[in-house]
């Protein structure tokens, strides 16, 4: 595994932008697809993700891993927790975007990095400066005045939020490549995915053989509308800076916004009035707390490689 990057390259950027631009296009995919089940939607992106994730190892040379981690047990069940994890934030998702809460969705990846932060502070001991602390802070109370408005608790939005954030949590300690790992997760899920798609096939509840070539092809463009960004973000962030992907990563929330309010006519009123304008200026006190951190350890490097010139 390669050592974070202290310089952003522009294949790096191209990589990160267009799978955060893909992320934020995916509603309008996932629209289309809003008469389905969510669980069949799920079933097709994990089967039809395995040979595209499969095809870029094998193109790569790096398939012989992947059949190792199979043989090591320890690596498996970690990878069976992250496979869990990220196939609960794809169900909320898709749930949300068939049922007119894109506005949830786009909340909670809003919060997303607030909360990685929090658990770095709580599971890490990493130290926070005061403006996570405020930002943090201002994300809670966000949740709060929703909470307050509606009479519960977001779900949707609460959902994501640490499903991915757990996700990515996990997924560090994964002693895989980005893309291997991605292949070993849909590899274990492929069965129960592949299953409960015969099942429904013999119960005569399948649409994807029932409904027209238009529907399966969709169904079938499930697999590189998942795999595709997951890839390119995945190479993306070996290539450029922590502090670029944190800011980059607002684009898909951004877009999914824009799409609920403009494209899908979600209510924009009330208490998210309130609460998103409040998780727009934690994100940006977190944004600027990137900066400076990033500012200061350049300085501390070039401090460093003064002193050994010396």
């Amino acid at each position: 595994m390669s050592s974070t990057p202290q310089t952003d390259s522009p294949k790096g950027l191209a990589y990160a932008v267009a799978a955060y631009g893909l992320w934020g296009f995916l509603p309008i995919y996932m629209k289309a697809l809003a008469h389905l089940p969510a669980a069949e939607i799920i079933a097709h992106r994990i089967v039809w993700s395995l040979p595209i994730a499969a095809a870029v190892l094998l193109w790569q040379g790096r398939a012989a891993e992947v059949g190792q981690a199979l043989r090591q047990p320890r690596l498996l069940a970690m990878a069976a927790l992250t496979a869990v994890l990220i196939s609960v934030n794809w169900m909320i998702y898709v749930w949300a975007i068939s049922n007119d809460h894109a506005l949830d969705a786009a909340l909670g990846y809003y919060i997303n990095p607030l909360f990685s932060v929090f658990l770095g502070a709580t599971l890490l001991g990493e130290r926070l400066t005061r403006g996570q602390v405020a930002a943090i802070a201002l994300a809670a109370t966000a949740v709060i005045v929703l909470t307050v408005q509606a009479g519960s608790l977001p779900v949707v939005a609460i959902g994501l939020t640490l499903s991915w954030g757990l996700y990515a949590y996990c997924k560090k300690s994964l002693p895989l490549g980005p893309n291997q790992g991605f292949t070993l997760e849909v590899l274990l899920l492929t069965p129960l995915a592949a299953g409960f798609l015969i099942w429904q096939t013999l119960q005569g509840q399948s649409h994807f053989t029932g409904a027209g070539w238009g529907q399966a092809l969709l169904l079938l463009g499930c697999g590189p509308v998942t795999a595709i960004p997951l890839l390119f973000y995945a190479n993306g962030a070996k290539l450029i800076r922590l502090s670029t992907i944190g800011i980059l990563q607002y684009i898909a929330p951004t877009m999914i916004f824009l799409c609920a309010v403009v494209l899908f006519g979600e209510p924009f009123d009330g208490a998210r009035l309130i609460a998103f304008p409040m998780i727009w200026a934690a994100l940006v006190i977190y944004s600027v707390t990137l900066v400076r951190q990033a500012g200061q350890r350049r300085r501390d490097r070039r401090d460093l490689a003064a002193r050994r010139m010396q």
